[in-house]
């Protein structure tokens, strides 16, 4: 990756995540375009680039992300709701990243190197591990829906979903371990949930849940492993 595109979003990240307190960002909610913590936050963008250059023949770039910063920062504060303020983070952040790479490519001619898209490598690589997200919950479920216990109610302290999202991340990064040829750490991973789990199960008393969360955890797992093995053998 090119050095100058590497400082601007290391200066992007130090403003954003580590010079922005929480004080700012409810400021910039409430008052919106009247808040003076918008303007400053923004000139503290500006200055960073300009440190992590150690020069001052980036400003048109620095000027440059700035003004789209703001212009950025300025939509959100005026569109963003209760409802919408998850999305608009990542929205926001995919667009302050999409801006550094246009201001990269125009002062400094930079281009992204998106060859590898053609290599079949990849590809494996991205339908694996697609797969093994909701494909793979759907799977689960239907396999083991006769299993599941009906006189179990839902926890009140059980986040919403949780356990789906808990069995794509392990998945996932089952994978990632196989592909990397860190085997050990798919075993790391199994023992690490297995204590977590091992109080639930102890305090339900209830052999038919523990059998329910044993196949379902040895399924996510063994299928997770399955589509490593199957991935390895088309990448060259």
């Amino acid at each position: 990756m090119d050095i100058y595109l590497i400082k601007l979003i290391l200066a992007h990240l130090i403003g954003d995540f580590f010079l922005q307190p929480n004080s700012w960002v409810k400021d910039k909610e409430t008052k919106k375009l009247k808040s003076g913590k918008l303007y400053l936050h923004v000139a503290i963008h500006i200055v960073l680039i300009f440190i992590v250059f150690l020069s001052f023949d980036v400003w048109r770039a620095a000027l440059s992300i700035g003004l789209l910063h703001l212009i950025i920062d300025a939509c959100k504060a005026l569109f963003q709701t209760k409802k919408n303020a998850r999305i608009l983070f990542f929205v926001d952040q995919v667009v302050h990243f999409s801006s550094i790479v246009f201001i990269w490519h125009l002062f400094y001619k930079g281009s992204i190197d998106i060859s590898f898209l053609n290599h079949t490598n990849s590809w494996v690589i991205i339908a694996g591990a697609l797969f093994l997200t909701m494909p793979t919950s759907i799977l689960m479920r239907v396999i083991i829906a006769k299993w599941i216990p009906t006189n179990q109610p839902q926890s009140p302290q059980s986040l919403q979903s949780a356990g789906k999202y808990i069995g794509i991340l392990e998945r996932v990064l089952i994978f990632l371990f196989i592909l990397t040829n860190h085997f050990e750490a798919v075993g790391f991973l199994l023992g690490a949930k297995s204590i977590f789990r091992f109080g639930d199960l102890k305090d339900a008393h209830d052999i038919k849940l523990t059998e329910y969360v044993l196949i379902g955890t040895l399924l996510s797992f063994g299928i997770a492993i399955g589509i490593a093995m199957l991935s390895l053998q088309y990448i060259s």
